[in-house]
């Protein structure tokens, strides 16, 4: 006989019927959407009511309102601007201030090898002025030579 058979009805029923979690997370879901679309319609509604109303006022105040507005906005953009530039300049500097410490921050590797890489290629350049220096060190001798005799 198999295990099925062996167990109570109401048992089979509990084990058949699908869990009450997925449809209570359904439920949730729906009446949280139905909530915020019904009051992004409110406020839709409510911002055009307040646009048709106050346009006549902002024809009227245009002259005033435009200068102010751009000054306004000239103004904040300069304080943010400024604001993130100070922060920048306090990331900067702590993120050197790591690296001397000897912290190791982040891109610190890239850095290294960026100086080594800068280093090696230095060493080439100089190695190979010197042998030109030698080169127009003794083009200068042999043409001093041509000239005296």
């Amino acid at each position: 006989m198999s295990n099925d058979q062996n167990k109570p009805m109401t048992q089979k029923l509990y084990e058949s019927v699908p869990s009450s979690r997925p449809t209570a997370k359904f439920l949730t879901a729906t009446t949280l959407s139905a909530t915020l679309l019904f009051l992004s319609g409110l406020t839709l509604t409510w911002t055009v009511i307040a646009l048709i109303m106050a346009t006549p006022v902002m024809v009227l105040f245009s002259p005033v309102l435009v200068p102010s507005a751009i000054v306004i906005f000239l103004v904040i953009t300069g304080f943010l601007f400024s604001g993130g530039c100070g922060v920048a300049a306090i990331t900067a500097l702590s993120w050197i201030y790591n690296y001397v410490q000897g912290k190791h921050p982040l891109g610190a590797d890239k850095l290294d090898y960026a100086r080594d890489m800068l280093a090696s290629m230095t060493r080439g350049v100089t190695e190979k002025a010197k042998e030109y220096g030698q080169y127009v060190k003794y083009k200068a001798r042999e043409v001093a030579q041509w000239e005296r005799s």
